[in-house]
């Protein structure tokens, strides 16, 4: 029997998420993660040091969401929080060296996810996808008013094979 939503792209959109979070959910447990968490590892890795609102803004969660992930994150020992000198209300987040070596392993977890996303998709094909997402996504970001700017990244900056960028959602652990 199928699903009454079954032929709205929306539907079908949701099933590819969360077919992917879970993929990426059972990977993760290999390095002891949660899905979600290698988010916050990934753009630490890829921007250095930053304060729990660019954080949240670059996931595009809620600071309070942020916190949370970063606390855990803690705990393990893969991120750590400074004051900044002088002003000890802003907070920077960096990783750790353990936190350095999960999101290596992490990147190798998702490229070996993203193979199987898009096996049999040849370059033009990937390419596209990559670019009706991003439209999805800037579509529905000003329809909830949210920040959109970022989902206009040109391709120019990919490898035509390549993995495709990393669309954050919510996190969750």
């Amino acid at each position: 029997m199928k699903h009454p939503g079954s032929k709205s792209v929306g539907w079908a959109l949701v099933q590819a998420a969360r077919l992917h979070r879970g993929r990426m959910g059972d990977k993760l447990a290999s390095v002891g993660l949660f899905a979600g968490q290698e988010q916050v590892l990934q753009a630490l890795a890829a921007a250095g040091p930053m304060t729990m609102g660019e954080l949240a803004a670059i996931l595009r969660v809620r600071p309070p969401t942020a916190s949370k992930t970063i606390s855990r994150l803690a705990t393990l020992n893969l991120v750590e929080r400074h004051t900044e000198p002088g002003d000890a209300r802003i907070v920077r987040v960096r990783l750790t060296e353990e936190g350095q070596a999960r999101a290596a392993a992490i990147e190798q977890l998702w490229d070996d996810v993203e193979a199987e996303l898009l096996q049999d998709f040849d370059g033009k094909e990937r390419k596209r996808l990559r670019k009706l997402l991003r439209r999805v996504a800037r579509n529905l970001a000003e329809a909830s008013g949210a920040d959109s700017r970022d989902l206009d990244a040109p391709d120019e900056d990919l490898e035509e094979l390549g993995p495709s960028p990393v669309l954050p959602v919510a996190v969750n652990a």
